[in-house]
């Protein structure tokens, strides 16, 4: 009997330490993980700083240049490998040999010179009357069911297609070619802030009402703001449009210009010349593009960036 409770007694004892060391054991577990202290950043040099900082920007200008060196590149391996007539399309070195010859002795910037000054002119001009007029069409009803119907039978008219008409009442002279341009920039500015004014935002503008605020303070604080990247969307077609129907105009009538550079390069058989007028025509709408980019971004500061 004794032998059977000493058993018993044993068999309790040895089960307890079995549970305490489970507890023991599950006790890490249940407490709270230790506060462990984040790690501090390498610091580094000024020097190492400004050192990445060029090598992201670096690595940016590579991706977005990559396809304009392939087709370089292409450009220049393809009339050397007979893959196309060379004396209709002559290697990329050979168009910079021609495009450093012509601004060596002036004539690309003479004939840049006047492009430009035609160009900007009729691009200026088509801004300062057709955001107006947009903003005018837009906000009053009456006025664009009294202009809407004049307006749909001008837009579809091309530019180039009047460009005789433009010729005819005012001559083969400056005149001509910057009125075309202007003909040209109005109807993408002008369509593109009808369609802004009309699409703003109508809780906005029932709100701004419900603090009685004048038209042009509306205008200034509701309508503008929310307007600007529709606007500027319009603009930019504009300035491409203003360069491509200018150099147009050019060919037809004119005794500067890169239009005209083109064009006479064309008939004298110069074809390096030809291409380095057709680059640097590039070129400027590239730079022009990217100077109305840089606005539109000033001009919105406000909008958040999705």
């Amino acid at each position: 009997m004794s032998t059977t409770v000493e058993a018993a007694v044993e068999a309790v004892e040895a089960e307890s330490d079995v549970t305490a060391d489970v507890a023991a054991a599950a006790v890490p577990d249940l407490a709270p993980p230790a506060v462990r202290t984040p790690a501090r950043a390498p610091v580094r040099s000024p020097a190492a700083a400004v050192a990445l900082r060029a090598l992201r920007v670096l690595r940016a200008a590579a991706l977005r240049s990559a396809a304009i060196l392939a087709l370089l590149g292409l450009w220049e391996a393809a009339p050397r490998l007979g893959l196309v007539d060379a004396t209709f399309l002559p290697p990329v070195s050979e168009v910079a040999k021609a495009w450093w010859e012509l601004l060596g002795n002036g004539q690309l910037a003479e004939h840049s010179k006047a492009s430009l000054a035609r160009s900007f002119g009729g691009f200026g001009i088509a801004v300062a009357v057709a955001v107006p007029l947009g903003l005018l069409i837009g906000w009053y009803r009456p006025v664009a069911a009294l202009l809407g119907p004049l307006l749909e039978v001008f837009r579809n008219t091309a530019a180039l297609a009047l460009l005789p008409v433009f010729v005819l009442l005012l001559g083969i002279g400056e005149t001509s070619k910057v009125s075309i341009v202007v003909y040209a920039c109005v109807w993408p500015i002008l369509l593109n802030t009808i369609s802004a004014v009309g699409n703003a935002d109508p809780t906005l503008v029932k709100l701004a009402r419900s603090m009685d605020l004048s038209t042009p303070k509306l205008f200034q604080k509701v309508i503008l703001p929310a307007s600007v990247p529709v606007i500027f969307t319009g603009i930019r077609l504009a300035g491409a449009v203003s360069i491509l129907v200018l150099v147009a105009a050019e060919m037809i009538g004119a005794k500067a210009g890169l239009g005209y550079l083109i064009n006479a390069s064309q008939f004298n058989f110069a074809i390096p010349q030809m291409y380095a007028g057709i680059v640097t025509i590039s070129a400027i709408g590239l730079a022009f593009n990217q100077i109305l980019v840089t606005i539109e971004r000033r001009l919105s500061t406000w909008r958040v960036p999705s």
